[in-house]
């Protein structure tokens, strides 16, 4: 990579130019990426550090199931806004519903109960929105507490809140998914706020 500063001769204060390769205008600075820095997580014992790398490893691996619930969440919202007629609505709700039912059916299978609590969190941070409340709106209160029952069956809750200023776990994630680059409107909001 070969760059070539030019002397200014300008009769103020005089500012090297940078031709950058690939460039043919001179610049008087190089543009950079913004770097964040964060600080290293205070864990106190190996077996802390133990459970933040098994939080991190099942966080990584279920964050793109509660991204695309959001994505899809917001589709569905948008799309029954267009729609007037009510008993039209609860149609295309179950329509979406069968369609998820059926993409993501085996692979949410192979979570495990530990995967699943930490995917109901993040659909929570993604949404704003639990997944019991999800279900409750969009299809009905009888779907949401057959759901709910069933979660219990395995120590899963889906009234379950993201709440990383009073739960340590939910900070331990949102230091996961921050420390990777991924954000959410959670994020946003809480920085928007201060």
């Amino acid at each position: 990579m070969m760059m070539y500063f030019l002397p200014s001769h300008a009769q103020t204060d005089s500012v090297p130019m940078v031709i950058l390769p690939g460039e043919k205008t001179p610049q008087p600075s190089i543009g950079l990426d913004e770097v964040v820095v964060y600080q290293p997580v205070q864990l106190k014992s190996y077996e802390e550090m133990k459970k933040y790398m098994l939080l991190r490893r099942r966080t990584l691996k279920v964050y793109p199931y509660a991204e695309v619930a959001s994505k899809r969440f917001t589709t569905l919202k948008e799309r029954l806004e267009r729609i007037d007629n009510r008993r039209k609505k609860k149609r295309y709700a179950k329509l979406i519903e069968k369609y998820l039912e059926g993409e993501f059916k085996e692979e949410l299978k192979k979570l495990t109960r530990a995967e699943g609590q930490i995917l109901v969190k993040l659909i929570h941070r993604e949404t704003g929105i639990t997944t019991h409340a999800l279900v409750k709106t969009y299809r009905n209160g009888f779907r949401a507490a057959t759901y709910q029952f069933t979660a219990k069956l395995f120590d899963i809750d889906l009234k379950t809140e993201f709440d990383p200023t009073k739960v340590e776990e939910d900070l331990w994630i949102e230091d996961i998914l921050l420390r990777s680059g991924l954000t959410s409107a959670y994020f946003e909001e809480i920085s928007s706020e201060e």
